[in-house]
């Protein structure tokens, strides 16, 4: 099998093109493994679809299906059109969140950036856990996949490896739930920090750095229609949310290198 390796600020997948195999999940865990495998976050299948221009779906390195990965779609945009899928540059992509709009910015004949549609955020009413005696506050927000937001005067002092299993599992979240800590920086910038469901700590989140920013403009710290930088451990993400809840992301896509399973 060939695959692609590629990564949106430092959050990596193995892109392959072609039917997801049987064996899918001892294969993402086998292959993300960055000790006895290739390392990743996870996989990612690209493929032909009847209702968008192209279709992925996204493995966790635990095996787990996620249902939307904006910094992964990204990458899927670069990859249909970097190796010659298309010479479109704005495309549709299918994903078991819906489908996603993609406007691509090319440079040299290959995609640098991507900005993603990625549609509506829903904000919930904030709600509170314990943790080791510390009474936690969170937004639930949907964009797609679940996220619990959780704002902090320093996401540096939180002990992400520790805290990130529990939260991920709480009672509220029988299928697991993403987990972004967020501080506010100044009026436009957040600064996040993310244990992802299924994957565990990655550098970026695309689909936490736009729940992030929704919960951000549902608490009044950030406003509508203005442009949020959001400072993830990989790098910078742009995030805008709209008056209608829509919520739109702009990041670049990058490939690392190309491999063959033996």
């Amino acid at each position: 099998m060939h695959f692609t390796k590629m990564h949106g600020l430092g959050n990596d997948y193995l892109y392959v093109f072609g039917e997801v195999p049987e064996d899918i999940v001892s294969l993402s865990k086998k292959l993300s493994d960055r000790h006895f495998g290739v390392g990743s976050d996870g996989m990612i299948f690209i493929s032909p679809s009847d209702n968008a221009d192209f279709k992925m779906r996204i493995f966790n390195a635990d095996g787990s299906e996620a249902k939307m990965c904006g910094n992964g779609i990204r990458c899927v945009g670069k990859y249909v059109y970097d190796k010659g899928y298309t010479d479109r540059v704005n495309l549709t992509i299918e994903t078991l969140s819906g489908i996603k709009n993609l406007d691509m910015t090319t440079r040299n004949g290959k995609v640098s950036a991507v900005q993603v549609n990625m549609g509506i955020a829903t904000v919930g009413e904030q709600k509170s856990f314990a943790l080791n005696d510390n009474t936690f506050n969170y937004m639930p927000v949907s964009v797609g996949n679940p996220h619990a937001v959780i704002f902090v005067p320093d996401v540096s002092s939180i002990p992400l490896e520790e805290y990130g299993p529990v939260i991920e599992h709480m009672p509220d979240y029988p299928d697991g739930v993403n987990v972004e800590f967020v501080e506010l920086v100044d009026s436009n910038e957040l600064r996040m920090r993310v244990w992802e469901r299924g994957s565990g700590i990655t550098l970026a989140c695309g689909t936490g750095a736009c729940a992030s920013t929704a919960a951000a403009v549902a608490k009044g710290i950030c406003e509508r229609n203005c442009l949020i930088t959001m400072h993830l451990d990989g790098g910078d993400l742009h995030i805008t949310m709209l008056d209608d809840n829509t919520v739109i992301m702009q990041g670049p896509a990058e490939t690392i290198c190309e491999g063959e399973t033996v």
